[in-house]
């Protein structure tokens, strides 16, 4: 018999400036690791004033980490050291292993809606130095299954038979764009040994059993179980789930870079000055 999974922590994030004066929620970050593990950091952005976005995020490093940019409406054109460029669009996402090192940008361009999200994947610590590498996951490679209960995107991993634009390499990882109709209930059989949670984007709704009440921009954390249960408020519900194996490793974390010992991360900013980083 499955056992549905129940609310375990809501996590509502901060408001916070980031980059070159970026708005956006600090939904995950240091604070919430151990029980988020392998997910790091979750910023969350919705905004219909461009200035709120447009100085975007220059040049900066990354090593030891994924990041996943995943944008239901927006413009971001990119490019980083290794000669890649390009734009992440509406219904697109960008799965980026920073790895062994990578700088790149992230510039955020003018648009009616910018809403997205990103969200940090940690690395284990035998694949902190891998080559870095981008998967640009254009809309058309990410499959949406229409039923009853609504619309489900699948960015990574399976749903049925529908395959995800990745299954990560590393980390594996499912990632679902689900979007639920009034009222609608809807339940998917989940990896019992997985760290699950969502985030709502827009509505409201229940989750577990008995029911509990979620809202908007929150991060829902499951518990134990292999069934994901929720059902939508009124208004519809809609929400990222993401669910993915803990690593259980110890975590040193330093602005852009994530790794496992205060040494590493020494290293890593000694690079950064003396301009030995990319390798």
């Amino acid at each position: 018999m499955s056992q549905i999974r129940n609310i375990r922590r809501v996590v509502t994030g901060s408001n916070q400036v980031d980059g070159a004066g970026v708005h956006l929620v600090r939904v995950l970050g240091p604070d919430t690791t151990k029980e988020f593990d392998p997910f790091l950091m979750l910023d969350a952005f919705d905004s219909r004033n461009p200035a709120d976005y447009i100085k975007g995020f220059p040049w900066h490093p990354h090593r030891g980490i994924e990041t996943v940019t995943y944008l239901i409406a927006g413009d971001i054109e990119h490019g980083d050291s290794l000669g890649n460029k390009g734009h992440i669009r509406d219904g697109g996402c960008q799965w980026m292993t920073a790895g062994s090192g990578i700088i790149h940008q992230e510039m955020p361009q003018a648009s009616p809606r910018m809403l997205g999200l990103q969200l940090w994947l940690n690395l284990p610590r035998q694949d902190k130095w891998v080559r870095p590498r981008y998967r640009d996951i254009t809309p058309d490679l990410i499959p949406k299954v229409a039923e009853a209960a609504g619309t489900v995107g699948v960015i990574s991993g399976r749903y049925g038979k529908a395959r995800g634009g990745t299954q990560g390499d590393y980390v594996q990882t499912l990632l679902l764009d689900v979007d639920l109709k009034p009222k609608a209930a809807w339940r998917l059989p989940v990896d019992a040994q997985s760290t699950l949670f969502i985030y709502v984007i827009e509505g409201s709704g229940t989750l577990g059993d008995p029911p509990q009440r979620v809202e908007s921009r929150r991060a829902v954390l499951l518990g134990e179980g292999d069934e994901f249960s929720g059902q939508a408020g009124p208004e519809g519900m809609r929400f990222v789930l993401a669910a993915g194996r803990p690593l259980h490793e110890p975590i040193a974390w330093g602005g852009p870079i994530v790794m496992n010992t205060r040494e590493e991360l020494d290293q890593a900013f000694a690079e950064i000055d003396q301009g030995t980083f990319i390798r």
